[in-house]
C-alpha cells in the first residue's frame, strides 16, 4: 500500500487539487497527518516512520483522485433504486426541490440562511433518528473544527456558514471509536468523500445514517478570515472568532454582513461591517481559494441525502432573514420535511431549473468553466482529475480570458497576502493585487453596445416607475 500514498501525493497533493478534507489520514495507522501549509490550507504530510504499517487503500477515498467514481455513479448506487428519483445533470438525483424556511425559533436568525441546515439535524435528533451530528463548529485554535454535537443546545453552536478550512480525520476517528448512529454535514467534496470511505470501512458504513450536503461556491483557506478581521483592525495573529454571515436588517439576503473578535490595540474588540465594503469578500474575485475547487463539478453536494444552501432568486433575496434551496433525494427526509411543512417551517416547491438559477453563475463557472481549464492541462499533457465534464476549447474569446484571469486572482491572492505579512499592512495586499483586478475588469466589462441597451433599459425602468 505504501505505492498508493506515493500514488496519491504525487497526482492530487504535488498537482495542487487536495481539498484537505483529511480522509486519508483518517485510517488506522496511515501514515498521513494534516497540516495547515504557508497558504492556511490543510495539506496532508507524510510520517515516514509510520509508512510501511498502513493496511488500507487512501487513494480509493480521495475525492479528486483518478481511482474513485464520479458523483453520477455514487448517486445511482445510493439513491437510483428510490420510487419517484428523477436525474439531471446539475441536481443529480433527486426526489424533489423546494425552496423555504424554518418557522421554528431560533434556526432562521442564528442560521446563514433560512435555517433549514440545522433545522434538519435537530429534527434527527429530537426523532431518535440519530445520536449525533457530525459539523463544524467554532474553537479557539484553529477557528473552526469538526466535532459530535449530541443535543440541539451543543449543534446550534455550529450554525451559519464556515469560509474556512476544516479536516475531517480526527472526527471519524471518533465515530469509529464510539458507537452510535451520526449524521455528517459537509460539502460536496467531503461528503463525496465520507461515501466513499463508507465503502472501504464497515465500521463507519453502518454508524453514518444521514449525509446532509451544503451548497458550495468555494473552499477558503484561513487567509480569507485574516484578510476580513486585518481590514477591521484585528491584525492575524490577534483573531479569536468570526461570523462570516451577520444578518443585517432591512437589507436583501445576499447584502450580508461579517463579523470579527480580537485585540485591537491591546483591547478585546468585535467589530463587524457589510461584506461589500471589504475588500476580499468579493466571491468572484476568488480570493483564497482552493485549486481543486477550480477542478469541482459538484455545486448541490449531488452524494448527499439532502442538500441546503441559499436560495439566491430574485422572489426570495428581498427577505435579509434568507431562505433556503433544498434537494432531497432520501424518502426518509423527504418524509420528514413533508411531517412538519406548514408548522415549524415554510417550503414551496420549485423545479430543477429554478435550483440551477439559484447558483446560475456557480454552475457556469463549474461547468463551461471547468471545460476549459480541463482542456488547457490536457494541452498541456499534466494530471488532473477524472471529472464528468468533456475538454471543451469551443468558447468565445472572452469567456477563456474571464476564465483565465479568475484562476490568476486566486493564484496571485496568496502571494499578495504573504507579501502583506511581509510588509506587516493590509495596504500592500491591495497594492499587490490591483493591476490583477483592474486587468480583469477590463475583460469582463460589457461590450459598448451592450452597456448602451442596458442604459436604456434602466431609463425606461425609471420612467414606468
Amino acid at each position: 500500500m505504501v505505492s498508493q500514498v506515493s500514488e496519491l501525493m504525487s497526482t492530487v497533493v504535488d498537482n495542487d487539487y487536495c481539498i484537505g478534507c483529511g480522509i486519508c489520514a483518517s485510517f488506522k495507522n496511515s501514515p498521513i497527518s494534516m497540516r495547515i501549509d504557508e497558504n492556511g490550507k490543510y495539506i496532508p504530510y507524510i510520517k515516514p516512520e509510520e509508512l510501511n504499517e498502513l493496511s488500507d487503500p487512501v487513494i480509493d477515498v480521495c475525492p479528486f483522485s483518478e481511482n474513485n467514481n464520479v458523483e453520477d455513479v455514487i448517486g445511482q448506487e445510493v439513491f437510483g433504486q428510490q420510487l419517484d428519483i428523477t436525474y439531471d445533470k446539475y441536481s443529480g438525483y433527486h426526489l424533489q426541490a423546494f425552496a423555504g424556511y424554518v418557522l421554528e425559533e431560533p434556526y432562521r436568525k442564528k442560521g446563514s440562511s433560512g435555517g433549514m441546515g440545522n433545522w434538519i439535524a435537530a429534527k434527527l435528533l429530537e426523532n431518535n433518528l440519530v445520536d449525533g451530528i457530525i459539523h463544524v463548529k467554532p474553537t479557539e485554535d484553529p477557528l473552526f473544527k469538526y466535532d459530535v454535537s449530541n443535543d440541539v443546545n451543543e449543534l446550534l453552536k455550529g450554525s451559519k456558514s464556515k469560509y474556512y478550512p476544516i479536516e475531517l480525520s480526527e472526527v471519524l476517528n471518533f465515530v469509529r471509536n464510539n458507537k452510535g448512529r451520526y449524521a455528517i454535514i459537509g460539502i460536496p467534496c467531503y461528503i463525496k468523500g465520507v461515501r466513499l470511505l463508507e465503502k472501504q470501512d464497515n465500521i463507519l458504513n453502518e454508524r453514518v445514517k444521514y449525509h446532509i450536503g451544503l451548497v458550495c461556491g468555494h473552499l477558503k483557506s484561513e487567509m480569507f478570515a485574516k484578510s476580513i478581521g486585518w481590514q477591521l483592525d484585528v491584525k492575524p495573529q490577534s483573531l479569536k472568532a468570526i461570523d462570516f454571515r451577520k444578518k443585517l436588517p432591512d437589507r436583501p439576503a445576499n447584502h450580508y454582513g461579517v463579523e470579527v473578535m480580537g485585540d485591537v490595540e491591546g483591547k478585546e474588540s468585535k467589530v463587524s461591517s457589510p461584506t461589500r465594503d471589504l475588500y476580499t469578500t468579493n466571491w468572484g474575485y476568488g480570493f483564497f481559494k482552493y485549486n481543486a475547487c477550480e477542478f469541482c463539478d459538484d455545486i448541490l453536494a449531488e452524494t448527499a441525502d439532502i442538500t441546503v444552501g441559499d436560495a439566491w432568486l430574485p422572489e426570495y433575496s428581498q427577505d435579509s432573514l434568507g431562505t433556503n434551496v433544498i434537494v432531497v433525494r432520501n424518502s426518509e427526509l423527504k418524509s420528514l420535511l413533508e411531517q412538519y411543512n406548514g408548522e415549524s417551517i415554510h417550503l414551496e416547491k420549485i423545479s430543477s431549473d429554478k435550483v440551477y438559477d439559484s447558483q446560475a453563475g456557480g454552475f457556469r463557472h463549474r461547468r463551461d468553466g471547468l471545460s476549459y481549464r480541463l482542456y488547457l492541462k490536457d494541452k498541456e499533457n499534466k494530471w488532473r482529475p477524472k471529472k464528468r465534464v468533456e475538454p471543451n476549447n469551443n468558447l468565445s474569446r472572452k469567456r477563456k480570458l474571464t476564465y483565465e484571469h479568475r484562476s490568476k486572482l486566486s493564484m496571485e491572492s496568496f502571494r499578495g497576502y504573504r507579501y502583506a505579512i511581509e510588509q506587516g499592512e493590509f495596504k500592500y495586499f491591495i497594492q499587490y493585487m490591483e493591476p490583477f483586478i483592474k486587468e480583469y475588469k477590463k475583460v469582463i466589462k460589457p461590450s459598448l453596445p451592450k452597456r448602451a441597451a442596458s442604459k436604456i433599459l434602466r431609463e425606461i425602468r425609471r420612467i414606468i416607475k
